[in-house]
């Protein structure tokens, strides 16, 4: 691999930024390939399939061989509110793959007893999005009912472009909650990425059922996922 390819491509890693190291495999050239970058034709689609799918192979276009090499950064899953949905959707999230946070400033819900193996913030979100914040491959689920706390991980949501993002509440709870989104700037269509009520209409009644709700909500916006700009908010009066 050419060296530079190699300091691009780890570059992108380490934002956790999705990038394809595209070879020809007849003269062994290479190139390294953001998602969202423009290729043409053929090829393009299935780069654009690859990045999908995070499936590496071979790819006969035109008469010649390229070898698509797929690096995504691993899905996030990180939860707004240690409660009992939570204590529920963490160990299934793992088991389906992805990295989870926790993230609740009340200390009297997020204790190490509750959620014993799961990575856990007992402080604001906007503290800890200060060093570890959302980005693309990153899924949001706010489960408070607090709007002190639901509403900044949501307005950081929107603004990272997250590929999933859901909100616990009824309609009522979530008319007022886009209310509050417009007032910070955010414009309809933007707020209508949101998924709320959370989760697949499946009639789910417990913590745990919601959570499987839930979770196959956020693999279902993954697998089915484009990329979406980070928002920018509307000037106002």
């Amino acid at each position: 691999m050419d060296p530079y390819c190699l300091k691009k491509l780890n570059a992108e890693r380490r934002a956790r930024r999705a990038a394809l190291l595209l070879t020809d495999l007849g003269d062994g050239r290479d190139r390294v390939i953001k998602e969202g970058d423009p290729v043409a034709g053929q090829l393009g689609e299935l780069i654009g399939r690859a990045f999908l799918s995070g499936r590496s192979g071979v790819a006969e276009v035109d008469g010649r061989s390229f070898f698509l090499n797929v690096h995504l950064p691993p899905p996030r899953l990180v939860v707004i509110g240690a409660v009992h949905i939570s204590q529920a959707l963490a160990p299934m999230a793992k088991l389906a793959g992805y990295d989870v946070e926790i993230i609740d400033p009340r200390t009297a819900f997020a204790t190490p007893e509750r959620f014993s193996d799961v990575t856990l913030f007992a402080e604001w979100p906007q503290d800890v999005l200060k060093t570890r914040p959302f980005d693309a491959y990153t899924a949001v689920a706010v489960v408070t009912h607090d709007p002190k706390i639901d509403d900044q991980a949501l307005e950081a949501a929107l603004k990272a472009g997250c590929f999933y993002i859901g909100a616990l509440g009824s309609r009522k709870t979530h008319g007022a909650r886009v209310e509050r989104l417009r007032a910070l700037g955010f414009d309809d269509a933007g707020i209508a990425r949101i998924h709320a009520p959370i989760g697949l209409d499946i009639g789910a009644a417990s913590p745990s059922e919601i959570a499987v709700a839930v979770l196959a909500e956020v693999i279902g916006a993954f697998r089915a996922r484009s990329l979406h700009t980070p928002l920018t908010l509307e000037k106002t009066a």
